[in-house]
């Protein structure tokens, strides 16, 4: 697994015309590593927040780059702050989206995940706040992923030989909780779906509680993070198929009822 790294106090500005609109990256920093060592960083890490908090500007974002995911390869998670909203919001992309590129909209997935710098006293605390709080998003991200790689297998044999990567951020199906990651398995075969799922909570208090959504046509069911793939995959089935048989009967009992009724009319 590779270290997730960020591409330093990245300026971002919503584009001014079009629906689809998105966020601009700018190029004009170094970049920070996420690492154990602080000294490595610290220099790079308030530049930073000098950015992202004291900026002039009505509109900030910083980036946070993650790599190396079994299933998702990579994703950039976007810290987007709008002094004239007063927001502060999370949205994660899909691959790597360096400096110098624009993200539309249309390719930003919104996370409930904020974070919270409010109990910063000075911008030293700040700066611990943000290392905090991020590494504690891209350890939720990079964990959810190597859940949903192992989930590959038991899925392709228990719903379909053929499992399929899905980036689609806009999904078939309702999910009971919010998208955690731009990032699905589906069983091509049975249309079951298997995505991570997270809970709205700021950073501030730590990783998100997470679960694996499975949702099939009307059902839906959200397991722990850590519960058994096979386990739950069997679980699931069992619950759609029962779904599909109360279902079934159901459209019988109305059919009947329907044929009654016009058996009725035609007797009078």
């Amino acid at each position: 697994m590779s270290s997730a790294a960020y591409p330093a106090s990245v300026l971002a500005s919503l584009e001014p015309a079009g629906d689809d609109r998105g966020l601009w990256v700018n190029n004009s920093a170094p970049k920070a590593m996420l690492e154990d060592e602080r000294s490595h960083n610290e220099e790079a890490a308030e530049e930073l927040l000098r950015r992202a908090l004291l900026d002039d500007s009505s509109s900030v974002a910083v980036s946070l780059e993650v790599g190396g995911l079994p299933v998702s390869d990579a994703v950039t998670v976007i810290f987007h702050g709008r002094r004239d909203l007063g927001t502060l919001q999370t949205y994660i992309a899909c691959g790597s989206r360096g400096a110098g590129t624009t993200v539309a909209a249309s390719e930003l997935l919104r996370v409930p995940c904020d974070l919270d710098l409010a109990e910063a006293e000075d911008r030293e605390e700040a700066e611990r706040l943000y290392l905090a709080q991020a590494t504690a998003l891209r350890d939720a991200l990079v964990g959810a992923d190597v859940v949903l790689d192992v989930w590959r297998e038991p899925l392709g044999e228990l719903a379909g030989a053929e499992v399929a990567v899905d980036h689609s951020l806009e999904l078939p199906v309702s999910l009971p909780a919010h998208r955690l990651l731009p990032t699905a398995l589906v069983a091509t075969e049975s249309q079951l779906l298997v995505t991570p799922v997270c809970g709205a909570r700021t950073l501030a208090e730590g990783r998100p509680p997470m679960g694996i959504a499975c949702a099939q046509q009307e059902v839906t069911r959200v397991y722990p993070l850590a519960d058994d793939p096979e386990r739950c995959v069997t679980d699931f089935l069992r619950a759609a198929a029962d779904h599909a048989r109360t279902l079934a009967e159901r459209l019988e009992q109305q059919e009947a009822s329907v044929e009654r009724f016009l058996e009725l009319n035609e007797g009078g």
